[in-house]
């Protein structure tokens, strides 16, 4: 059995992103009955929308499902609490330092997994005692990290350097993507915009259209001076561009990013004045589909492929 199946409980290594304003109790609990790990994005909520989410998950689904926590998230302890109390058993942490909980994680049982853009945080995680690693390459949709690092370097760079399980990130939204992943050091895969727009996802319908008709350079990372984001192109990611170009100070551009733009534009359908957070496949991607057929054409292309390179080796 593969490693990460194995660690999570699984069919498949594929687990699903934790997105804000995507990724609720309906979205994971679908990934995790088609045979992948879905995981419930707490950073778009509040602590006792957190706990009902969890609830519905476990009524929804009797497969292994996690939590995505960022550690820089304002109510966190409050979120700590309820994780605990509610016996999750697997957590995804991103967006800070795994020092801070991973032993309590740890003294509970609980698998943890971390998010990181290179391999300096990834050699960090391992020495904080987590479990895997998300290695989160620079093609990744929402917040990235600042070095611009592709997939296809930072996943071998990362395994080999540690000797925990590492699951690939950013640009994969394919069987034959997956395949190059595992090819390239990865254990198993984490997929964020095909999950983001499909039809479990909370993700408004007017955001999910724009991102089937967005085409090859629509997105890009913006925002580094802040927290680095990957944006599809709309009245206000020219609205930052502007602010670029004018020379504005970081605190301006505070004022411009304010507060609730992903909300906006995800979970309200604000293609105007909305974060509108995607990959760079989002061009890839033109339908809506459940979260089933997606790990279903995800695994057949796999295996396909798989026998394509076999067959090849063999003529040889």
């Amino acid at each position: 059995m593969n490693i990460v199946n194995n660690l999570f409980n699984i069919k498949y290594p594929i687990v699903q992103g934790g997105m804000v304003w995507c990724s609720g109790w309906k979205l994971a609990s679908a990934v995790s009955n088609a045979g992948g790990l879905g995981l419930i994005g707490a950073g778009s909520m509040r602590p006792s929308v957190l706990e009902e989410h969890i609830k519905k998950c476990k009524k929804a689904t009797s497969k292994p499902f996690g939590v995505n926590l960022p550690l820089l998230y304002s109510q966190i302890d409050k979120h700590l609490e309820i994780i605990l109390r509610e016996k999750v058993k697997i957590i995804f942490t991103s967006a800070g330092n795994p020092m801070l909980y991973t032993n309590i994680f740890k003294k509970n049982n609980i698998t943890v997994v971390h998010v990181v853009s290179s391999k300096k945080f990834a050699v960090k995680a391992f020495e904080a005692g987590v479990d895997a690693i998300v290695a989160e390459g620079f093609e990744a949709g929402g917040h990235n990290g600042v070095n611009e690092t592709t997939t296809m370097c930072l996943i071998p760079e990362i395994s080999e350097s540690i000797n925990i399980p590492v699951i690939a990130a950013g640009g994969i939204a394919s069987g034959k993507s997956m395949l190059a992943a595992l090819s390239l050091g990865a254990n198993g895969v984490q997929i964020g915009s095909r999950f983001a727009v499909c039809k479990e996802s909370s993700s408004h319908k007017l955001y999910k259209n724009y991102v089937f008709d967005s085409k090859e350079g629509d997105t890009q990372l913006t925002l580094k001076e802040l927290t680095p984001v990957r944006l599809l192109r709309n009245e206000f990611f020219y609205k930052i561009q502007k602010a670029y170009q004018d020379k504005v100070s970081v605190n301006d551009l505070k004022e411009i990013l304010a507060k609730g733009r992903a909300k906006k534009g995800i979970f309200e359908g604000d293609l105007i004045n909305g974060e509108l957070e995607i990959g760079q496949v989002s061009s890839m991607i033109s339908k809506e589909q459940t979260a089933k057929q997606i790990i279903d054409e995800i695994i057949n292309e796999f295996n396909k492929q798989k026998l394509l390179i076999k067959s090849i080796k063999l003529n040889k």
